[in-house]
């Protein structure tokens, strides 16, 4: 090995380093994928107690006992949500069948405008009713996978909520914890990388939660000023979209515009396009920085990246957990690197201070 030149030596460990850390994460991802009925639910608990500490720390500083002020707080996210469920569900069932019949036009308008020759919609539902009657033989089966499914995702939201209200009574032995597992020369730094990585995914879930409030208030107000049918189900479909960076956000927008010009024609077509355009750029230069100013600024291409490989990995749910999960990583990442830069500053110089020991991390 002392035959190689040092850059080549220097290579050979680094790629050596690089090899053992991509085969550590590799396993690490499939078992999560063979245990995702457990490991599921508890990165959902992880991201709720994200959002609700601040109500849960509120009720114990007006001397709430630590498990009353948990389940006063899991019953209030199931009335929220619930109520948000039941509010959402309504719209889209009053609105449905004219956001279905809008899409059903514009599809018809486009293939009437811009369709190949001898392809029309006729030939698209024969085509359709020939693949059902070829493939209906599975539907029985398939309902049972649906109804198998739905009991699944019902089974893992009841345990994120007994979980959220576990991980929200012991809050406060979190970094015990931590320290006991971590050796005792890294106790510090384990600790400080945990507060980093929490406080990321906190700054994450709050200021995404408001900045999709916002951006699904304004659009519905645009749209019920447009009179755009089913606007309040297009809002609610902006707010859940607002959870997945730029893709929901595009994906929510275009289903807007193209009710609208279903429905209303091509000039209220361009003022719903100049509505959903107008709060992304509100969003993106004035939201963006106000709200998440305190969290981990990704660059675009990262959180890209990150959703592209959440959903190989786990579909729409990887979708939803890829960009909070990245965010707890470069956490981590920028609290090593200021340890690191504070340890390498010159003699004289103070050490620069842990950055991830502030009040928006793990109770201590």
């Amino acid at each position: 090995m002392q035959l190689l030149p040092a850059p080549v030596r220097r290579f050979a460990a680094w790629c050596v380093v690089i090899l053992l850390a991509s085969g550590v994460v590799y396993v690490a991802i499939r078992l999560c994928v063979e245990f995702r009925t457990a490991v599921t639910p508890a990165l959902l608990a992880l991201l709720g107690t994200a959002l609700l500490r601040p109500l849960h720390r509120r009720l114990v500083k007006a001397h709430v006992q630590r498990s009353l002020a948990a389940g006063l707080t899991c019953v209030a996210v199931v009335a929220v949500v619930g109520g948000a469920v039941y509010i959402v569900v309504s719209a889209l069932i009053e609105t449905g069948d004219q956001i279905v019949a809008s899409l059903r036009n514009a599809a018809r308008d486009i293939a009437d405008h811009f369709g190949a020759a001898g392809t029309s919609l006729d030939d698209l539902a024969s085509n359709a009713r020939e693949l059902l009657g070829k493939f209906g033989g599975t539907a029985a089966s398939g309902v049972v996978t649906g109804i198998s499914v739905v009991g699944e995702m019902l089974a893992m939201a009841v345990l994120a909520l007994l979980l959220v209200f576990f991980f929200l009574r012991d809050s406060d032995r979190a970094v015990g914890t931590v320290r006991a597992l971590a050796p005792r020369t890294g106790a510090d730094m384990a600790e400080a990388m945990a507060r980093r990585a929490f406080g990321a995914v906190e700054g994450f879930m709050r200021g995404t939660t408001l900045i999709a409030l916002i951006d699904a208030v304004c659009i519905t107000v645009g749209l019920l000023v447009l009179r755009v049918p089913g606007a309040v189900g297009l809002g609610a479909l902006v707010f859940v979209g607002a959870y997945i960076p730029y893709l929901g956000a595009f994906i929510s927008g275009a289903v807007a515009v193209l009710v609208a010009l279903a429905d209303r024609g091509f000039a209220i077509a361009l003022w719903a396009l100049g509505v959903v355009l107008a709060v992304q750029v509100l969003e993106g230069h004035v939201l963006q920085p106000m709200i998440q100013s305190r969290t981990v600024q990704m660059h675009p291409a990262v959180v890209l990246l990150a959703l592209t490989a959440g959903a190989s990995v786990a579909g729409i749910l990887g979708m939803l957990l890829a960009v909070p999960l990245t965010a707890a990583a470069f956490g981590i990442v920028h609290e090593l690197q200021g340890r690191y830069a504070g340890s390498k500053s010159p003699s004289g110089a103070p050490p620069r201070p842990a950055s991830g020991s502030g009040s928006g991390s793990v109770d201590s």
